[in-house]
């Protein structure tokens, strides 16, 4: 406590200092999994780009997670950590698409703060299992343990039960890209540790008009859809426009994925080109 003592500030040594290392913050729980566990749609945006601001932004817009694109997109290691410490800040979850499947690498962007890792390309149960194995903690996985990382506040927390809120409160998503994934979608969502499997129309698309005898995209999304609720897994894919999201929602779909910063700056140049040729031309 500071004190007046002839005209000086001092310290009240009688007062005693609070013991710092003491302190413990609550670990954060992640709002895509509450909505998940609740039946409810999960509101996702997607980001590829350093712009801390839209964290905070989409956060204050209704969004429980962003997705952030690591696969194709390039982003410094040390502008994902701060980008991984606005996501605390605003709190809100992210879910990061890794360009990697390297298991040290995989859970150093958990405790860099990620809240969900989404892996691109999962056609095996070999390939689920090895996933889960490298991001959940004994006895679920074989993540290794530092406990002294960002996810834990840098060891404030409690660490007798880190692992286990962070089993619970970090997911992993399967990307189901390819015509083998769909085949085996059922195994995959079958697995314990795989919190939902998300479709790439994209890539499935691309693969299903390369080869004759298989069926259309609509049918594999429905597969997939059919995958994920036998097993209580949650299910998505990203929406384009306003009617496919309320197709898929309709359809059962948690994992929503729709705006991103890239629309956001092409619709604003796009809008202010128009201003610009409606303002010239009547002159």
């Amino acid at each position: 406590m500071l004190t007046k003592a002839k005209g000086k500030t001092c310290y009240n040594q009688s007062v005693p200092r609070p013991a710092l290392w003491k302190v413990r913050y609550m670990l954060r729980k992640s709002k895509a999994l509450a909505k998940i566990r609740a039946g409810e749609p999960v509101r996702i945006c997607m980001l590829g780009h350093f712009i801390p601001p839209y964290v905070h932004l989409a956060a204050q817009a209704g969004f429980d997670c962003i997705w952030l694109d690591l696969e194709h997109r390039l982003i410094d290691e040390r502008e994902v950590q701060a980008l991984l410490a606005q996501f605390h800040l605003a709190d809100i979850d992210c879910m990061l698409r890794s360009p990697t499947r390297e298991k040290n690498r995989l859970y150093r962007y958990l405790e860099d703060g990620a809240t969900g890792l989404m892996i691109p390309h999962v056609s095996t149960v070999a390939e689920a299992e090895a996933l889960v194995q490298a991001t959940k903690f004994p006895p679920q996985g074989d993540r290794g343990l530092d406990g002294v990382g960002f996810d834990t506040h840098y060891a404030l927390t409690n660490r007798e039960t880190y692992t286990e809120h962070a089993n619970r409160e970090t997911f992993l998503v399967v990307q189901i890209e390819t015509p083998e994934g769909v085949k085996n979608a059922e195994q995959i969502a079958a697995l314990d540790g795989i919190a939902g499997l998300f479709v790439g129309p994209s890539d499935l698309g691309l693969r299903l008009n390369k080869f004759k005898g298989l069926p259309s995209l609509d049918e594999c999304i429905e597969q997939v859809a059919h995958a994920a609720a036998q097993y209580g897994k949650a299910w998505g894919l990203p929406a384009g426009t306003p009617e496919q999201l309320a197709k898929y929602h309709g359809m059962g779909a948690q994992l929503l994925a729709h705006g991103s910063e890239y629309g956001a700056l092409k619709g604003m140049l796009d809008a202010s080109a128009r201003r610009f040729d409606a303002a010239f031309a009547s002159k």
